[in-house]
């Protein structure tokens, strides 16, 4: 079980998470998931700032940011009139029904923009924030189509920074370069600097490594926090690099 953190910002977004027991369907994926389970059984704390979700792929760390951004999504709704917003937090056709079940637990007077950030769908997100009077003139003079991924997903996350909200990325890295993936690190401590809360998921030890983050590991064992030094991610990818020559001897011929 998490614990709650200690002191939260003034008008933090989102506290923490929880999941109404008579729309889970027992048996059924995604609540198969040993952290789904987690959030079942016992809820989960946010982080004021920045909360990072680490673990192997089929952990269940998309399925959580997703559920968490559709359900936010439908808070900003109700307060705000943000065609834009509202899109790219939709659940999309590939996404589990968690959110249905998904329940946030808001901060009375806190921020209500946000963004939902996903780098396959970054193109598809471009055309809403195109159309979009409040975001057009955030990103710049050059249409995110014309500039390269990585370029587009940073232009995107730097004008996040105008609102105080939250922000919800899934797997960024998959954009970046290690360079604009140390500018992205600069993107996220200004955005808690802010005032504002991010969630992300990642399999990124530079991203994983934010000073100040909370460090969640997802896996069989469900949810728990855990220290950069101790995760699997960081102690793989310390293992490879000292010695590609153990992991890579098997493709020889």
């Amino acid at each position: 079980m998490t614990k709650t953190v200690g002191h939260r910002q003034p008008g933090v977004p989102v506290l923490g998470l929880d999941v109404d027991r008579g729309k889970v369907t027992p048996g059924r994926w995604p609540y198969t998931l040993p952290a789904v389970q987690t959030i079942v059984e016992h809820g989960l704390e946010l982080d004021p700032g920045v909360t990072i979700l680490i673990g192997e792929n089929g952990s269940g760390k998309s399925t959580i940011v997703e559920a968490i951004a559709a359900a936010w999504g439908r808070r900003v709704g109700v307060f705000r009139d943000d065609v834009a917003l509202q899109i790219v937090t939709r659940p999309s056709a590939e996404d589990s029904d968690l959110n249905r079940s998904l329940r946030l637990r808001f901060t009375r007077g806190g921020g209500t923009a946000g963004f939902f950030l996903r780098a396959e769908r970054l193109h598809s997100q471009a055309e809403a924030l195109a159309r979009s009077v409040k975001w057009q003139p955030r990103l710049g003079d050059t249409p995110l189509l014309r500039q390269s991924h990585g370029e587009g997903f940073l232009s995107v996350l730097t004008a996040m920074t105008h609102e105080v909200g939250l922000y919800v990325l899934d797997e960024p890295e998959s954009a970046l370069s290690f360079t604009s993936s140390l500018a992205l690190l600069h993107i996220l401590d200004a955005l808690r600097e802010a005032g504002s809360q991010v969630v992300l998921a990642t399999h990124s030890p530079i991203l994983a490594a934010l000073p100040g983050a909370r460090l969640l590991e997802v896996g069989e064992h469900g949810i728990r926090p855990i220290a950069y030094d101790d995760s699997g991610l960081v102690q793989g990818w310390r293992a490879f690099l000292e010695d590609p020559g153990i992991y890579l001897r098997h493709l020889r011929a």
